[in-house]
């Protein structure tokens, strides 16, 4: 593991510093991010395409992308931070009757049986929980041999100017709720010790290009096959 990546690692040091932050973040997250990150939550849920199944939404937030899901899709999202997932509810109501939970979990303590999914969609959150190897292994656990995994997230820049707003910000990561020298490192890393997981694509979306939306799969038959 590089030096990078044992630091974006340790930056946020538990999962009170995470909920504290979005409580304060909840009553403005969708003013502040829903046009700056909009392009990667369409994204995301393009790349699951439309295909009917079980869809666990890691770190759900506000809900922002639930309107994107397929009416036959049966989405299921999670949350630490529960005053976003009370936005997260409102958005479902006015929805198509297709969202079968919202629980407050934690992302590296998922409270599912093995293979519970079809496809799990996790936008911006590896980048704010503390340990995002946990939460990929759970990822790697709920989802179906056969499944898809879309990750989206902004990957730290290695060097030019907006390296160096990153480690300003980086300072503060704490109070802001995010790691914004996360480097792609950490995914990679995490790859190479999963053999049961497959990189099916990368690239960037959004304003600059600032997200990256990673698709994985993981080997085995097709989970509706």
């Amino acid at each position: 593991m590089t030096d990078d990546a044992r630091l974006a690692k340790a930056t946020i040091s538990d999962a009170s510093q995470v909920v504290s932050a979005y409580a304060r973040w909840a009553p403005v997250y969708d003013l502040v991010f829903e046009f700056v990150m909009r392009a990667g939550r369409q994204a995301a849920v393009a790349a699951l395409g439309a295909r009917p199944g079980r869809v666990l939404d890691v770190g759900i937030g506000t809900g922002l992308e639930l309107p994107l899901f397929s009416p036959q899709q049966r989405v299921t999202g999670i949350d630490l931070a529960e005053p976003m997932l009370r936005r997260a509810q409102t958005k479902a109501a006015r929805g198509p009757g297709n969202v079968d939970g919202l629980c407050v979990m934690d992302a590296a303590r998922l409270a599912f049986p093995d293979a519970s999914f079809d496809a799990v969609i996790a936008p911006y959150v590896l980048t704010v929980v503390p340990d995002p190897d946990a939460m990929l292994d759970e990822i790697d656990r709920v989802v179906k041999p056969g499944g898809d995994v879309v990750l989206v997230n902004h990957f730290g820049a290695s060097q030019g100017p907006i390296a160096a707003i990153e480690a300003w910000l980086g300072k503060r990561a704490a109070s802001l709720g995010w790691h914004p020298q996360f480097p792609f490192a950490v995914l990679g890393d995490w790859l190479a010790k999963t053999p049961d997981m497959v990189l099916t694509g990368r690239r960037t979306v959004g304003v600059l290009n600032l997200f990256t939306v990673v698709t994985l799969r993981k080997r085995g038959a097709d989970p509706q096959g």
